[in-house]
């Protein structure tokens, strides 16, 4: 990986502020020509700093009003079980994010649903039918009091 300069940690920065930002004007906001700015861009890219662009949207303007934070057991953690429940949690539309944790349980979920009813078929639909789950321990958010995309910028990222 190549080094990485302010000019660089200015255009991610200025891409996490707005993602749609026309390469003019990022260009003229981090002080370089549009055709260099470019490049840098397509290299910050192929090096994997910037994932994708994607709307943000909001889940409660969407109707999606609960968060429901899930604890997941399986019934062991062998390569073809982790693969089957895995492969199981991407179909779930409602599987905001999943994460494999080391501790009491294997898996950490957040999901997205309408009310306790919509919870309710979620759980039932696909949490239980999942493959391997063992136990299952819900918590609902009251109040979402920080929701980054990302982590604060470095000087220095190379």
């Amino acid at each position: 990986m190549g080094q990485h300069d302010r000019i660089d940690v200015a255009i991610l920065e200025a891409l996490q502020a707005d993602g749609r930002l026309p390469n003019a004007a990022l260009a003229e906001k981090v002080g370089l020509s549009q055709s260099a700015c470019s490049r840098r861009l397509d290299r910050l890219e192929k090096e994997g700093f910037i994932k994708g662009y994607h709307a943000r949207l909001s889940n409660a303007a969407l109707g999606y009003r609960m968060t429901a934070i899930v604890h997941i057991s399986l019934s062991g953690q062998f390569e073809k079980t982790l693969a089957d429940f895995e492969a199981a949690v991407k179909r779930c539309p409602n599987v905001l994010s999943c994460h494999l944790m080391s501790g009491e349980y294997d898996y950490i979920l957040r999901i997205a649903a309408k009310d306790l009813q919509d919870y309710e078929r979620i759980h039932k639909e696909w949490l239980t039918a999942m493959p391997h789950v063992t136990r299952i321990n819900s918590s609902f958010a009251l109040r979402e009091i920080v929701d980054r995309t990302n982590v604060g910028m470095k000087p220095e990222l190379g």
